[in-house]
C-alpha cells in the first residue's frame, strides 16, 4: 500500500531578528505578572540573601515583595511625603530609604518602624546606599550634597558638596569600604573615598545623570543619562570607553545579570536595552507597556521586575526545565506510562529475528485530505481561509503550485461565485508582488483572467478588484525596468574600467552616468 505524499510546502526565512543564543535565553520568561502600585514605581531592589525577597519603592511605601507573591508580605509607610530609594543591606537584615521630607529612615526587615532617622539634609533625599563595611551608608539630595553617615550613631561623618545640581543616583563598591559613586543633574559621575575630604575622580557624561552602576570587579564604571549610556575605566582615570545610544528617549535605569556578561539598561521609550558587556552591542530587546523607571534581576536571572510610570510592575519569572529524571507519582497518572510505549524501542535485531514493520499512521492536513480524495476546489478553499491565507501565505501557494503540478488548478479556481473571486483577488492582489510568489501567483492571475473575462463588468466589486491588480503589476514592471536600465548602464561602465585598465574614468563622469541613471527610474516609475 502506497502511503500519499503530503503536498510540499516551500519554507522561507522569516524576517526579523536573528535567532541567537541570546534571544532563545532572553525568550525563556513565562507571561509577566503584573501589580498595581499605589503611584509609580522609582525603585526596585532584590535582596542578595534567601528568600530573595524585592523591595518596591512607589509613592510614599516601600513593598516588600516574596519570591512568588503577588499582593505583599510587609509595607513601610511610616513616610510624611514620598518615599525613595528603598535599598537593602547585602545581609538582608536592613533596608533604608529617603523622603521628600529630607530625612533618611533606616528600618529593620523584620520590623515595622524605622530603627534610625537620619536628619541633615534640607530637601528631598532620592539617593541611598550601604557601604560595604554594612556600619556606614550614604546619602544623595536634591539640595546638592552628599552625606555620609553612621548606622548605629546616626551621626553624620562628612558633608560632599561638589555637586551643583540635584544628585539623583549612587552605588557603592562591593571591594572597597570607603568607595562610592554618585551621579547629578548637573552632567557629572564623581568618585568618593570616604577616607578623602573630596572626590577622587570626576567623569563629564553630558547629561543629566539618571543611574550609575559599578562592575563587581570594580574598574568599570557605567553612567546612564539623556539618551547615553557611557562605560567609564576607572583604572585608567576614568577614561570613556564606549558610548551607547541605542535608545530614543531617556535612560532611567541600569542592571547587571547574575553573570556579568549582559547589561541591562531601561528607558522612558519603553524599551530593556541587553548589551553583551564584550563588544558592548545590543544582543536583545525587551518591550514593555509603559515607560521605565526601575529595572531588577533576580539571583541567577531567576526573574526580571521592572517598574514604570504607570504604576504597574511587571515580574517575569524564567520557566523551569524539567528534569527527565524526576519521577512523577504513578497514580496521578491515568493510562500507560511513557516507559510502555517506547518499551523495546532501542532493542537491537540479530540474525534469527523476523522483523514486522507496523505502518505508520498518517495525520494529514485538511487541504491534503481534500487533495486526497480529488476535490481540488475544496482543498482551494480550505487554505483561502482568512487564517490560513493571511498569517501563512505559503501555505495557500503551495497548494495553488500542487493544483498547477496536477494540471487542476483551472478546474479549481472554475465556478465561483462572487464572494468567493473576490477572495482569491484579494489574496492576489497582497501577495502577487512578493518576489517568492510572484511566478505562482502571475500563473494565478492569467487564468482567471482567462475564466472570467466574460463576467467582466458585471459587478463593480470585482471590476476595482482587477483594476487595483492592473496597476499594481503595472507598477511592478516599472520598476523592474527601471533598475534593469540603472544594471545596464552600470554593467557597461564597468566593463569600460575592465577593458581600459589604463584609462581612469573620471569622478565627474561616474557621477555623471548614476544621476542619469536615477533620473531615469525616477521618470520611468512617475
Amino acid at each position: 500500500m502506497t502511503l500519499y505524499k503530503p503536498t510540499l510546502i516551500q519554507k522561507y526565512p522569516k524576517l526579523g531578528e536573528a535567532v541567537t543564543r541570546d534571544t532563545v535565553y532572553w525568550k525563556k520568561y513565562k507571561a509577566p505578572v503584573q501589580i498595581k502600585e499605589f503611584g509609580a514605581v522609582t525603585n526596585v531592589d532584590i535582596s542578595s540573601v534567601a528568600p530573595y525577597n524585592y523591595a518596591v519603592t512607589a509613592s510614599t511605601r516601600i513593598h516588600i515583595y516574596g519570591r512568588y507573591s503577588q499582593e505583599p508580605i510587609k509595607t513601610f509607610s511610616r513616610f510624611n511625603d514620598t518615599a525613595y530609594c528603598g535599598t537593602y543591606r547585602d545581609d538582608g537584615k536592613l533596608l533604608v530609604a529617603g523622603c521628600e521630607d529630607g530625612i533618611v529612615r533606616l528600618f529593620d526587615v523584620d520590623g515595622r518602624a524605622a530603627l534610625r532617622q537620619y536628619s541633615g539634609h534640607t530637601k528631598a533625599v532620592q539617593v541611598t546606599a550601604f557601604l560595604s563595611d554594612k556600619k556606614r551608608l550614604m546619602s544623595g539630595s536634591d539640595d546638592y550634597s552628599v552625606r555620609l553617615w553612621d548606622i548605629p550613631t546616626a551621626v553624620e561623618l562628612h558633608t560632599f558638596a561638589e555637586h551643583t545640581d540635584y544628585v539623583r543616583c549612587g552605588c557603592t563598591s562591593n571591594l572597597n569600604t570607603d568607595l562610592f559613586v554618585t551621579g547629578s543633574y548637573d552632567h557629572t559621575v564623581k568618585v568618593f573615598d570616604a577616607r578623602m575630604d573630596q572626590s577622587v575622580m570626576t567623569m563629564e557624561h553630558g547629561q543629566p545623570v539618571e543611574s550609575v552602576l559599578l562592575f563587581p570587579s570594580g574598574g568599570l564604571l557605567v553612567s546612564a543619562g539623556g539618551r547615553s549610556v557611557k562605560v567609564w575605566d576607572l583604572l585608567k582615570g576614568g577614561q570613556l570607553l564606549a558610548s551607547l545610544r541605542n535608545h530614543h528617549k531617556t535612560v532611567t535605569c541600569l542592571c547587571l545579570n547574575s553573570s556579568g556578561q549582559r547589561l541591562l539598561s531601561g528607558s522612558l521609550d519603553r524599551h530593556v536595552k541587553i548589551y553583551s558587556t564584550s563588544t558592548y552591542k545590543v544582543v536583545h530587546t525587551l518591550n514593555y507597556a509603559a515607560s521605565i523607571l526601575s529595572l531588577a534581576l533576580a539571583p541567577e536571572d531567576e526573574a526580571i521586575v521592572v517598574g514604570m510610570t504607570n504604576s504597574v510592575l511587571s515580574v517575569q519569572h524564567r520557566k523551569q526545565n524539567v528534569k527527565k529524571h524526576e519521577v512523577v507519582d504513578a497514580k496521578a497518572r491515568r493510562g500507560p506510562s511513557y516507559r510502555y510505549f517506547i518499551k523495546g524501542k532501542d532493542y537491537i535485531t540479530k540474525k534469527d529475528d523476523f522483523l514486522v514493520n507496523r505502518p505508520v499512521r498518517q495525520h494529514l492536513s485538511k487541504y491534503d485530505k481534500l487533495l486526497k480524495s480529488f476535490q481540488v476546489s475544496l482543498a482551494l478553499d480550505a487554505v483561502l481561509k482568512s487564517h490560513v491565507r493571511i498569517k501563512t501565505p505559503e501555505v495557500t501557494v503551495g497548494v495553488m503550485q500542487e493544483l498547477k503540478r496536477r494540471g487542476t488548478l483551472q478546474n479549481a479556481l472554475a465556478g465561483r461565485n462572487e464572494k468567493q473571486l473576490a477572495v482569491i483577488l484579494d489574496f492576489l492582489i497582497r501577495n502577487v508582488v512578493k518576489p517568492r510568489f510572484t511566478s505562482i501567483l502571475v500563473n494565478v492571475a492569467e487564468i482567471i483572467i482567462g475564466v472570467y473575462s466574460s463576467v467582466i463588468g458585471t459587478s463593480p466589486v470585482i471590476d476595482k478588484q482587477f483594476i487595483n491588480l492592473q496597476q499594481l503589476v503595472g507598477k511592478e514592471i516599472d520598476y523592474r525596468e527601471g533598475l534593469l536600465g540603472v544594471l545596464g548602464m552600470m554593467d557597461t561602465l564597468f566593463a569600460t574600467m575592465t577593458t581600459k585598465k589604463e584609462a581612469v574614468v573620471p569622478g565627474s563622469q561616474i557621477c555623471a552616468l548614476i544621476s542619469g541613471a536615477a533620473q531615469e527610474k525616477t521618470t520611468t516609475i512617475a
